[in-house]
């Protein structure tokens, strides 16, 4: 690993790609309720950083893959550090939804 590997973001269209070819994952957005209700990518939960300890409400299974988003990385990386403290064992952090290439909801 260099020093720019350190700089590099996830590339969430490649996270995506990821996400679709596991069996039970969750796709996890992390932004606020207002962001989400904006757009959000289709298969995604919403809960918001601020929230995320409420996740075993939601998500009880810690083996399970969670592909964690939000608008630039910033709050994901931070949410994958919480989940891993929180004992979920498959957390990948795929960016911000401003690197999207794809159909998003409402």
């Amino acid at each position: 690993m260099s020093i720019f590997d350190i700089l590099k973001t996830p590339d969430i269209n490649e996270g995506l790609r990821a996400f679709h070819s596991e069996n039970d994952a969750v796709l996890l957005d992390v932004r606020t309720t207002e962001e989400y209700n904006e757009g959000h990518i289709p298969e995604s939960v919403n809960i918001p950083l601020s929230d995320i300890h409420s996740i075993s409400s939601v998500i009880s299974n810690h083996n399970v893959p969670l592909f964690v988003y939000c608008h630039s990385g910033a709050r994901s990386r931070q949410a994958a550090g919480e989940l891993k403290k929180m004992g979920y064992t498959q957390i990948k952090n795929i960016g911000g939804i401003t690197g999207y290439r794809g159909k998003v909801e409402k």
